[in-house]
């Protein structure tokens, strides 16, 4: 692959982690807003379905993170292996490290939240 082709790539991968984090982001966020509200107080049914809604959120969030940042890792790998690159070629593979967190921190901050909002809805 060229180049700019990579870089394509990349910036498609990139996006894709963008958009991932704002559905369940918002999900939360309005989960959070209905406990304050009164949401833990609902019947038991209610209360499965808002906590199942947010798992399968978080399962799909996290399932396209991780998709899309083993793109990322592969297209590090990729732009490495050329023998002249420009800089924002050597700039994204000095800052691939990023990866890692969106592979690995992500996910376990949506495990905590989770824990937590489970937590508040069922105690």
């Amino acid at each position: 692959m060229t180049e700019s082709e990579l870089l394509t790539h990349w910036a498609s991968a990139r996006w894709h982690i963008i958009i991932s984090q704002i559905a369940p982001t918002l999900l939360l966020t309005a989960t959070v807003g209905m406990l304050a509200v009164g949401l833990g107080d609902s019947d038991l049914p209610v209360r499965l379905a808002a906590a199942g809604i947010l798992l399968a959120s978080g399962l799909l969030g996290a399932a396209a993170q991780i998709a899309a940042a083993n793109e990322g890792r592969a297209v590090v790998t990729e732009l490495r292996a050329l023998e002249s690159r420009s800089a924002i070629a050597d700039r994204i593979i000095a800052t691939s490290r990023g990866i890692e967190i969106v592979r690995v921190v992500g996910p376990a901050v949506f495990v905590l939240v989770f824990v937590a909002l489970l937590w508040a809805l069922f105690l």
